[in-house]
């Protein structure tokens, strides 16, 4: 894998655990109203982190065939 894979692949999976994080930590009450907002930017930047990602892997799939 190259380096530029393997930073893709780790985004991929960072976005996807911080999502997932946020999530749980928000369903249990873990955040206060003020903090809602920089939470919810934080949620959406990972969601278009990982919707890019999938996009460049659809390009790079479509690529090989």
């Amino acid at each position: 894998m190259s380096d530029n894979a393997t930073l893709i692949d780790l985004a991929n999976r960072v976005g996807r655990s911080t999502v997932a994080v946020i999530d749980t930590v928000t369903a249990r009450g873990g955040f206060r109203g003020e903090e809602l907002a920089t939470i919810g930017q934080l949620r959406d930047q990972c969601i278009q982190m990982i919707q890019v990602v999938e996009e460049s892997q659809g390009v790079e799939s479509s690529d090989e065939s």
